[in-house]
C-alpha cells in the first residue's frame, strides 16, 4: 500500500508512477477524494463523541428530577455517535479499497514503458561457442536420461516433468550451493509453507493483475504459492520486528512453487523452462527504508556470484516500470544465454518493494524516537529449476555429455560429467 502522507502531500508523484507503469492515474484522484471524505467523516464522529462525553458528565451531576430527560437526550446522542462511527468506518473502507489498487511508487530513474523497454546494465562472461550442432535442454535431458517429460505429462498433464537420476541430483546440488552461499551472506534458512491464506497472498501484491497465475483451493480458502516470497513476507505480519534498527533481517526460503502459466498457451511448451511446478531458493530481506536501495544492489551481487559459480554467460537488465509487479518499485533481472534459442532468458530477478508490502501486512520496526514505522522489504531468487536449462545447454559437449560446473561438483560426489547411458 502506498504511503498516505505521500498521497496528501505529493499526489503528482504517484500519478507519474502510475503513468510510467501504464496504470490508471484516475485512481490517485479518486483516492485523494476518498481521503478527504474519510477525514471529514472521522472529524464528525470525533466531534460528536466529544460532545457525548461532555454531556455524560452533565448527566452524572444533574439533579435527580432532571436525569430522566437528560438520559433520553443522551440516548439520542449515542445513536448519532454510532451512526457517525459507522459512516467513518465505511469511508475508511472505501479509501482502503482504492489505496490497495494503486501500485507501488516506482523509484525515480527507472525506465518507463513495457516488457521490451528495459535497459541493459551489463553483460558478464563469454558467450559459449560450439563446433557441433547444439542440442536444446530437452533433447539433452532425454538423451542423458535425466529429464522425463513424457511421463510427467502422462500423470499430471502438460508442463509437468520428472527430474531423474543425475537430473534430480543436479537440481539438489544447485539448491544446496545456493543455500550455502546464502548462509555465508548471513541469511537464515527457512523451509516455508506453500499454502497461504488470502490475506497473505493479497498483502504481498499477488492478487492483482496476475491473479490468474495462482492456484486456488476454494474448499480450504488457501492459495498455492508461486514463490516463497509470499510466506516470507507474511512471516512477520502484524509484528514489530525486534532489532531491525540495529541490523537487516535476511531469510532464504526453500520451497516448491506452483504457477498456472495462464495466458502462456504455445509459449515454451517443450522442456522445463515454463512449467507448473518447480523448486526455488528465494532471498527475502527486511530492512530500514533508507537502506533498501543499497540492499538491492547486494541482492543482485549475490545473484551474480551464483551465476558466475555456474559458469554462465548472462546480462543484467533494469526492468521497465510497466513490466514490474504491483509491489516492486524497481527490479533487476539477470538473464542467462540459452544457446539453442540464441537469446537471453530470465533466470533470476530481485525487487525492491520499499514499504509497500509492509504497509499491507502491518510489519513495523521501532525507530530511535520510540515510534514505529513500516519496514522495507526486498526479494531475490538465488536458484530455481529453470537454471538447469542454461547449465545443460551451456556446458554440453560434442559427445552428448554435459560438463558439471566445478562449484557444483562437491555436492555431486566429485562427478565432473553427466554422460549418455551406453
Amino acid at each position: 500500500m502506498i504511503d498516505l502522507n505521500l498521497l496528501r502531500e505529493n499526489p503528482d508523484a504517484i500519478k507519474a508512477s502510475q503513468r510510467a507503469r501504464g496504470a490508471d492515474e484516475a485512481l490517485v484522484d479518486q483516492a485523494a477524494a476518498a481521503d478527504v471524505a474519510y477525514r471529514a467523516a472521522l472529524r464528525e464522529f470525533e466531534g460528536l463523541r466529544a460532545e457525548q462525553n461532555a454531556f455524560g458528565k452533565t448527566v452524572a451531576t444533574a439533579p435527580k428530577e432532571q436525569k430522566q430527560a437528560l438520559v433520553a437526550q443522551a440516548q439520542e446522542m449515542a445513536a448519532g455517535v454510532k451512526a457517525a462511527d459507522a459512516a467513518a468506518g465505511e469511508a475508511e473502507k472505501a479509501l482502503n479499497e482504492l489505496l490497495w489498487q494503486i501500485e507501488n511508487v516506482v523509484i525515480e530513474g527507472i525506465p518507463a514503458g513495457g516488457e521490451d523497454d528495459y535497459v541493459v546494465l551489463k553483460h558478464v562472461g563469454n558467450k559459449p561457442e560450439f563446433n557441433f550442432e547444439v542440442k536444446d535442454h530437452q533433447v539433452l535431458g532425454e538423451s542423458l536420461d535425466i529429464i522425463d517429460i513424457q511421463r510427467g505429462v502422462k500423470i499430471s498433464g502438460s508442463r509437468f516433468y520428472f527430474l531423474k537420476g543425475w537430473g534430480a541430483r543436479l537440481e539438489l546440488a544447485l539448491m544446496n550451493l545456493a543455500l550455502d552461499k546464502a548462509a555465508a551472506a548471513g541469511f537464515t534458512a527457512l523451509i516455508t509453507p506453500t499454502l497461504v491464506k488470502p490475506e497473505i497472498m493479497a498483502g504481498t501484491g499477488f492478487l492483482g493483475a496476475h491473479a490468474d497465475e495462482i492456484y486456488y483451493l476454494p474448499a480450504d480458502d488457501l492459495y498455492l504459492t508461486g514463490t516463497s516470497e509470499v510466506a516470507l513476507a507474511g512471516y512477520h505480519r502484524d509484528e514489530i520486528i525486534d532489532g531491525l534498527g540495529e541490523g537487516t533481517h535476511r531469510y532464504a526460503g526453500w520451497s516448491t512453487c506452483y504457477r498456472r502459466e495462464a495466458g502462456s498457451y504455445g509459449k515454451d511448451v517443450g522442456g522445463i523452462l515454463r512449467v507448473h511446478q518447480f523448486n526455488k531458493l528465494e532471498m527475502f530481506v527486511y530492512t530500514l527504508p533508507e537502506l533498501a536501495e543499497a540492499e538491492h544492489e547486494r541482492l543482485l551481487a549475490w545473484q551474480e556470484a551464483m551465476l558466475q559459480a555456474c559458469e554462465l554467460h548472462y546480462r543484467v537488465i533494469d526492468t521497465a516500470a510497466g513490466d514490474l509487479g504491483s509491489s516492486a518499485a524497481r527490479k533487476f533481472d539477470a538473464e542467462a544465454w540459452v544457446p539453442s534459442q540464441q537469446t537471453f532468458r530470465e533466470l533470476t530477478s530481485t525487487s525492491n518493494c520499499t514499504t509497500f508490502q509492509a504497509r499491507r501486512l502491518n510489519i513495523r520496526y521501532r525507530r530511535e524516537d520510540g515510534k514505529t514505522a513500516p519496514a522495507a522489504t526486498l526479494n531475490g531468487t538465488l536458484a530455481t529449476t529453470r537454471w538447469l536449462v542454461a547449465i545443460l545447454e551451456t556446458h554440453q559437449q560434442a559427445d552428448g555429455s554435459v560438463r558439471i560446473p566445478e562449484a557444483l561438483r562437491p555436492y555431486l560426489g566429485g562427478q565432473d560429467y553427466i554422460r549418455p547411458k551406453a
